[in-house]
């Protein structure tokens, strides 16, 4: 297959252009910058500039980039960062799409679980209704966005995931030097639920959506079995062999980080994969024990 790629330098980009490469597949790198590298195209999304000659031909399109939701606190203006960094994005990608001489056979765009807002213990499903909240409504606009390739007949897959888990980055990579240090614990009242994913799986149903002729609409990319914030806290520990007594308050977490703490550390999110599963998908890591001893 030969495959476009926005994103490609972070988590999961990286590992999913790892994965297809070592299949033989043909990968191109979009980049913000001048390319320095033959696999590489140059787009400006914030500009809604990409060339639609790089989509020209290929069998699917994968946009993951946008502005990190952890990377800042939530000032007005970052809000808007997270807002039009998605947006912009994925209008960019999908009138490529659109203008295509011959179009790939599917756009796979990233989204996310924070559709659904803070749920209780409400179990959720891609047929939940959306949620309360500024990433709710940046999610809806989000997919939403990929409406000119929709319409140009191209098949359409949004990629809701939830926490993907790497050591390498993300929150579990960014919290591990506290965890080895017995000094990791849970958030709040740690009974959250959290929609969780090992990053395998996350590069693994992916590339599983984009093969499927059959797969369109919206995914939950999370393990069958989402966990509250406690026992994952607790998970980390006994794969790590250290205490996780620790308990970083709910009050302190707000005056830390602001709106970002009530939209993201401490919002319940029972999410389960139903569709994904019912499209037959075999999660390698439905545990997240198993999948922690794994990766730690």
């Amino acid at each position: 297959m030969k495959v476009v790629v926005s994103g490609a330098s972070g988590l999961i980009g990286t590992a999913l252009v790892r994965s297809l490469r070592a299949d033989g597949h043909d990968v191109t790198r979009l980049v913000r910058r001048t390319p320095t590298a033959g696999d590489e195209a140059q787009w400006d999304p914030s500009a809604g500039q990409l060339d639609a000659a790089v989509i020209d031909g290929a069998d699917a399109v994968i946009h993951l980039a946008g502005a990190g939701v952890a990377d800042h606190r939530w000032t007005d203006d970052y809000q808007q960062t997270i807002l039009r960094s998605r947006v912009d994005g994925t209008t960019t990608i999908a009138s490529a799409v659109a203008e295509a001489t011959t179009p790939p056979r599917v756009l796979a765009c990233a989204s996310a679980v924070g559709y659904y807002g803070d749920r209780g213990d409400e179990l959720l499903d891609e047929t939940s209704s959306r949620g309360a909240g500024f990433l709710a409504g940046v999610v809806e606009q989000w997919e939403a966005a990929a409406n000119p390739a929709r319409a140009a007949g191209v098949r359409v897959v949004h990629l809701r995931s939830g926490l993907v888990l790497s050591p390498e980055g993300g929150v579990l990579g960014t919290t591990l030097p506290l965890f080895k240090l017995g000094l990791g614990g849970k958030l709040g009242s740690g009974r959250q639920w959290m929609p969780w994913i090992a990053l395998p799986d996350e590069v693994a149903a992916i590339r599983f959506l984009i093969e499927r002729d059959d797969c369109a609409g919206v995914y939950n990319l999370a393990a069958p079995e989402p966990v509250r914030n406690v026992d994952y806290t607790k998970a980390i520990g006994r794969a790590l062999h250290r205490p996780t007594l620790a308990t970083v308050p709910r009050l302190a977490l707000v005056a830390a980080l602001g709106d970002f703490a009530r939209e993201g550390a401490l919002v319940s999110q029972r999410a389960v994969p139903a569709r994904l599963l019912d499209a037959g998908f075999d999660f390698r890591y439905d545990d997240v024990d198993a999948a922690l001893r794994a990766m730690l």
